[in-house]
């Protein structure tokens, strides 16, 4: 069959696109003000990244959902890859905030009170993101507030997205099957805890600071101990230390990447959120949000809550010189380097 031709706006349906801009201040009986067209401009453009990064995470999930997720092919690549995108485009909404600052606090005056109460606070995509990968309404800032402004219709749709299995649920159980700890025919298991974290304990022990020895518990609890407070188990916990630990063999690098692709991800997020804190307070300073949150106290408050993959993060404290690290059962370093 012959394909019918393609036309650009036509494929980009950029007559829906281009003259979806109706300023509130360009209506009849009002002054216009010039930087309005910024502004929606931008959210618009914010709105567009944020679907991107869904359809992103989304494709991210399904592959982790699989009772499997097979090394030997590329979907664990692909994973990465995606997630990585996803880091990218967090740069560019970071980037984005140079643009709507070139926006005076008296431009934004211009228009400001007659957007009540819209608030990109009600950004539906952006808490459907948070919620996608990984972030629990218990864990929220302001959880009594952050669907108080929305219609029934996106509040089910964000509350369905929380009832979804997130990212980090997933790669909880990704890590938790890593085979590299648990697998017989590569350790003596007759001890009661795993032989590598019980030579890895001690030495990480002797590396502490008469300061740092409540670390030596802390290392118990967090590589021994299961609560429901986590988010990561304790063996997912060990899978993931071990992934930093020795992610020079060609075997561990990818998912070291995906690790280190996560933690990217929350440094974007947490810088996007520093942006915007700086950007209200140089346009507002201590005045409530158009959509009635307490403006920048109330990010401030989200910023330093809402880390999501802060267990990975934590982990760093416990590492050590690599000149240090136990050498590794020559039938498991055979695994995991090249094979000819």
């Amino acid at each position: 069959m012959d394909q019918k031709s393609v036309y650009y706006g036509e494929y980009l349906q950029l007559d829906k696109i281009i003259n979806s801009q109706e300023p509130e201040s360009f209506k009849v009986g009002k002054t216009p003000a010039h930087d309005e067209m910024l502004f929606i401009i931008i959210h618009q453009a914010y709105e567009l990244w944020f679907k991107q990064i869904l359809f992103e995470l989304e494709s991210a999930i399904s592959i982790l959902k699989k009772p499997i997720v097979n090394d030997n092919k590329n979907e664990l690549q692909t994973v990465v890859h995606r997630l990585q995108r996803v880091v990218t485009i967090l740069k560019v909404l970071v980037q984005q905030v140079d643009i709507l600052e070139t926006m005076t606090p008296m431009d934004f005056l211009d228009f400001r009170d007659l957007l009540r109460p819209a608030s990109g606070f009600q950004s539906w995509q952006f808490k459907m993101i948070e919620a996608k990968l990984g972030l629990k309404f218990e864990n929220r800032h302001g959880q009594n507030y952050y669907t108080s402004q929305l219609n029934e219709n996106d509040i089910k749709t964000i509350k369905d997205a929380e009832n979804e299995t997130s990212l980090l649920q997933l790669i909880n159980k990704w890590l938790e099957r890593m085979p590299f700890l648990s697998e017989s025919k590569f350790w003596d298991n007759s001890t009661v805890q795993h032989p590598f974290f019980n030579q890895y304990e001690n030495i990480y022990n002797s590396t502490l600071a008469d300061s740092e020895k409540a670390n030596s518990e802390i290392f118990k609890q967090l590589f021994y101990t299961d609560s429901t407070e986590r988010n990561l188990s304790a063996a997912a916990c060990r899978s993931a230390l071990f992934l930093m630990l020795y992610r020079g063999y060609p075997l561990l690098e990818v998912p070291f990447e995906l690790l280190d692709t996560l933690l990217e991800i929350d440094n974007q997020m947490g810088n996007w959120r520093y942006r915007h804190i700086n950007m209200v307070r140089r346009m507002i300073g201590s005045r409530i949000g158009t959509g009635g949150s307490s403006g920048a106290g109330y990010l401030q408050g989200a910023m330093d809550k809402h880390y999501i993959f802060k267990e990975i993060s934590q982990l760093n404290s416990f590492l050590i010189d690599r000149r240090k690290l136990p050498n590794l059962p020559t039938s498991l370093t055979d695994v995991l380097g090249y094979q000819f």
